[in-house]
């Protein structure tokens, strides 16, 4: 697991009146005057270059900056740091030492949290939503864009609820199209702002080559969703924000989480989309990440996937028999049903995803989904490598 941010650092030299530098972390000691000037340069083993915004290094190679004026800026960082390369974004605030990682240049797994506010209370929330004012964040967003590299592959907004930000959603989104046109960009919704013909037709007039909606359907009953969601006549927004993503040729995604909860009638959901939702573009039967709202409702909601790969299997073959795209996420592959095995991916970003004791001689380790990290509080007992 990647520590993306922390306040064990040291600041040097920071003015009194700065009280936050976003800044696209560079290793290129021969980058020209005008680019220096707003980055951080990244101290390796080679005496820093002057004229850049300020400088970074480990502790390890702390020693390094010593041969900077005092007027640079610098911070140290502890070393578990070090994974920090050339291309990444970062938010330093020197008044808390702190630091974030926004963006990671290498990983495929870079995401942004628009907003904690959310129309919905789910059971299993990763991130519980507040009600508070963080529009700061927008801003924030609409800083690091264009600091990110276009060759990006993916990027995801998430929440909260994205939608709810208005007319600030839209400004992230053009300004996505405008910097990173070939960036796939998923975002995490609950669909129930595109219920609105009027919003889901703005989300239409972005006009981004590659966007898709990850919208969750917990169930082909209304009230089994709407409890899942704690919000009534969420089902019936959802339902319909689809209909209308679809009608404008907007690409959906359909997420389910299994748990406690749901698994029952995963084989009538799966049927209820194959008859009304054919035209989605992919489906995604997802483990549960023990995490938020999950950990005081976890007697609710766990269960052990080994106990539900009968109505898993159901449901799978049947979306797979009316070629709807379909894919298992957040899975050990040695819980699988193996005839399931062709459906599982990878999905748990990078900075979260870890084995278990376990796992340490599978020889199917690099093609597994693994856990989250979170999933050292209650994972199946059913573990076995594959040896």
């Amino acid at each position: 697991m990647l520590k993306l941010g922390g306040t064990d650092l040291e600041f040097r030299n920071w003015p009194a009146d700065r009280e936050k530098l976003i800044a696209r972390v560079s290793d290129q000691p021969h980058r020209v005057r005008p680019l220096r000037e707003g980055e951080a340069y990244l101290v390796k083993g080679e005496t820093p270059p002057p004229g850049f915004r300020c400088y970074l290094a480990i502790r390890s190679h702390a020693d390094l900056l010593a041969g900077l004026s005092d007027d640079e800026m610098q911070v140290v960082l502890p070393d578990e740091y070090d994974y920090l390369a050339d291309g990444d974004v970062v938010r330093l605030i020197p008044g808390q030492n702190r630091i974030r990682v926004i963006y990671r240049r290498r990983s495929r797994h870079n995401s942004f949290l628009t907003t904690e506010r959310c129309n919905n209370y789910c059971l299993m929330c990763s991130q519980p939503p507040r009600e508070i004012d963080d529009s700061w964040i927008v801003d924030e967003i609409l800083e690091t864009i264009p600091l990110m590299d276009p060759a990006t592959a993916e990027i995801g907004l998430t929440g909260g609820e994205p939608t709810l930000l208005g007319a600030d959603f839209f400004r992230i989104l053009k300004m996505l199209a405008a910097y990173l046109p070939r960036t796939a960009i998923h975002i995490l919704s609950n669909g129930r702002q595109f219920a609105d013909p009027d919003f889901a037709q703005r989300y239409a007039e972005v006009g981004h080559s590659d966007m898709m909606v990850g919208i969750p359907i917990y169930s082909d009953v209304s009230t089994v969703h709407d409890y899942v969601v704690q919000a009534d006549g969420a089902f019936d927004e959802t339902i319909q924000g689809i209909l209308n993503l679809k009608r404008l040729r907007q690409r959906v995604e359909v997420r389910v989480v299994v748990h406690k909860q749901t698994y029952q009638r995963l084989p009538q959901l799966a049927e209820f989309l194959a008859r009304n939702l054919t035209f989605v573009d992919h489906i995604a039967l997802m483990g549960l990440e023990i995490t938020g709202f999950t950990k005081p409702n976890r007697r609710d909601l766990w269960i052990d996937p080994a106990d539900y790969q009968s109505e898993l299997y159901q449901a799978a073959t049947l979306l797979a028999g009316h070629r709807m795209h379909v894919s298992i996420y957040n899975h050990q592959l040695c819980l699988l049903d193996p005839r399931l095995m062709p459906l599982a991916k990878k999905s748990i970003s990078d900075w979260k995803n870890e084995y278990m004791p376990e796992c340490a001689d599978c020889r199917e380790m690099n093609s597994c989904g693994g856990f989250f990290s979170s999933a050292k509080l209650r994972y199946s007992d059913h573990i076995k490598p594959f040896l």
